[in-house]
């Protein structure tokens, strides 16, 4: 089955990837996509939207509460989105090692990612 997941900014600032439901004007399956400063550059994290108190990607944000839908969501980001929400290795290579929706990779400037 596939998904449309799309990358979104929430009004309270969240930058957030999910499994995008028009019919119902919903963002289902949410998670939180965050930058953390490493020695190499940046490193991407993808963590359940209510983390540390839900630790499984479910649940469902409603459409009022977005902010800005981007254009494009970055392949590599999709995959281990997808990865991380099913458990399943989808593919090789992407964001360097991030798996079971923890960890992140080498990027070295996060706005060329991002403009894909």
């Amino acid at each position: 089955m596939a998904y449309d997941v799309k990358l979104f900014k929430l009004i309270n600032g969240d930058m957030v990837i999910g499994k995008w439901d028009e019919a119902n004007n919903k963002i289902n399956d949410p998670a939180v996509l965050q930058t953390v400063p490493a020695q190499q550059g940046v490193q991407m994290m993808i963590l359940p939207f209510g983390y540390p108190f839900d630790n499984e990607i479910e649940g469902e944000i409603e459409g009022r509460h977005i902010l800005y839908t981007y254009k494009n969501c970055p392949e590599d980001i999709s995959t281990k989105y997808l990865e991380a929400s099913s458990n399943l290795t989808l593919s090789t290579g992407g964001l360097g090692g991030m798996g079971a929706g923890m960890g992140g990779g080498n990027v070295s400037n996060i706005s060329d990612l991002l403009k894909k």
